[in-house]
């Protein structure tokens, strides 16, 4: 039996500060607080809701996870297209954020080197994607950066 399954639930990540990392998240990205997750009167977690469709995203302070965790990207955040992740790309410039730019991806196209306070990558995949996948005949992927770079030069000779 295949189980019935219904997206992603939410995103979670270890942080060494709550109050830093639930700004940057709402700075950067427009997330808010929506629940506080206490012990023992102490905050040790936060929930945060996205106005215009991203996941949920829980952060948990646990300090020594977050740093060993660091530079990890355990997750991209969906973008509906090509114009929305370039915009997000400018956008993350203006704010001074450094990052690695748009890039044409397997099957879409990416915005990877983003990092949050405690220097997990925050990665960005559109939706949209130029590539169909035939779960029937897996698409392997040798070097994904030099195979992405040839694959956009043939989409590009398409246009």
């Amino acid at each position: 039996m295949i189980p019935t399954l219904d997206g992603v639930h939410h995103l979670k990540l270890p942080v060494t500060d709550l109050d830093r990392s639930a700004a940057w998240y709402a700075d950067r990205l427009g997330y808010a607080i929506a629940l506080e997750f206490r012990q023992h009167g102490r905050r040790t977690g936060v929930t945060m809701t996205h106005p215009r469709g991203g996941p949920d995203l829980g952060l948990v302070l646990n300090p020594d996870l977050a740093r060993a965790a660091a530079g990890f990207d355990y997750f991209s955040i969906g973008v509906p297209d090509r114009t929305a992740i370039t915009e997000l790309a400018e956008d993350l410039t203006r704010r001074g954020e450094q990052h690695a730019g748009v890039h044409f991806a397997t099957l879409g196209w990416i915005l990877p080197g983003l990092h949050d306070p405690d220097g997990h990558e925050v990665r960005f995949y559109t939706t949209e994607s130029h590539t169909a996948l035939d779960p029937a005949n897996p698409l392997v992927v040798d070097d994904a950066i030099a195979s992405a770079q040839a694959a956009e030069q043939v989409w590009l000779s398409k246009r």
